[in-house]
């Protein structure tokens, strides 16, 4: 189903650059078949083109009507232009994604035809490893068959969720954003590291190694994250040292109100674009 599709990126940002080369590295379709168009930044293309093999086509020769599968990557603020520049030339048949961090599916299907099909698509970066947690929200227009070709498509970056939209805000909290806390983690962990003496690259892979293995306990084990933690907990033992520093420091109050935060961010961005695009009709009207 997916060998014969053409997928355009719109934007050319970190998040479609993990996405194409986790498409790329999966194979299910010619690397010539994805193409990547941004607005100004002719070598970011030239760049993309020459590690991914794809097609890089500024904004200004770009022809939507090549392109069956439409993927929106610009920043979430230049949405509302990018959608009215483009909203002309769609056609019908041509599917849109989302993976616009808090914009939402009747916001696209706003200023898009009637009738065209989106979906609203959360990844994070480990796309370009084939390891993303990715969700998907269909909208009202979008037909079964094009959900089960949007899977297709984010199958090759990773696992696929299927949420309902009103489920987004807190997958981006827990997993859109999610990578980057694990970061934030593994950087203070390679810190202490360093300090008692192990040189950086060692402390990272052996903070990786852990990190991993522990993923791979939860994925294979039927106990929960509780029940494996405290079958590592001896009592007053070095993990249970560990454990009460971080509850004395507040360390599961921060995971909660980051994840609540980022999510809260994600109602907020979808709130600002909503009003802007109602004071846009609403200008329109009084003229």
């Amino acid at each position: 189903m997916l060998d014969k599709k053409t997928i355009l990126f719109i934007g050319a940002g970190s998040m479609a650059e993990a996405m194409i080369a986790g498409i790329v590295s999966a194979q299910k379709l010619p690397s010539r078949q994805l193409i990547v168009s941004n607005r100004s930044n002719t070598d970011r293309l030239e760049e993309l083109q020459e590690n991914y093999g794809i097609i890089g086509v500024p904004r200004e020769q770009l022809d939507l009507g090549q392109a069956d599968i439409i993927i929106l990557a610009m920043k979430p603020k230049d949405a509302e232009i990018s959608l009215q520049s483009i909203k002309n030339s769609l056609k019908p048949n041509q599917l849109i994604l989302s993976v616009l961090a808090g914009v939402t599916t009747s916001f696209i299907e706003q200023i898009v035809p009637t009738g065209q099909q989106v979906i609203r698509v959360m990844p994070n970066t480990s796309s370009m490893i084939g390891e993303s947690a990715t969700a998907i929200s269909e909208g009202e227009h979008t037909s079964k068959h094009n959900l089960l070709l949007a899977k297709e498509i984010l199958q090759c970056i990773g696992e696929v969720y299927v949420l309902p939209e009103e489920k987004m805000d807190i997958f981006t909290g827990i997993a859109g954003s999610g990578p980057a806390y694990f970061y934030y983690l593994m950087e203070h962990m390679e810190k202490e590291g360093q300090k008692a003496g192990l040189q950086p690259e060692l402390a990272r892979h052996m903070i990786a190694q852990t990190i991993l293995g522990a993923a791979k306990m939860i994925q294979e084990q039927e106990e929960t994250p509780a029940e494996l933690r405290e079958n590592v907990t001896s009592p007053n033992g070095t993990t249970a040292a560990g454990l009460k520093a971080l509850k004395e420091q507040g360390g599961g109050k921060a995971i909660a109100q980051a994840i609540q935060q980022a999510a809260s961010r994600s109602k907020e961005i979808s709130a600002e674009l909503e009003q802007s695009i109602q004071t846009t009709v609403y200008q329109s009207k009084a003229m």
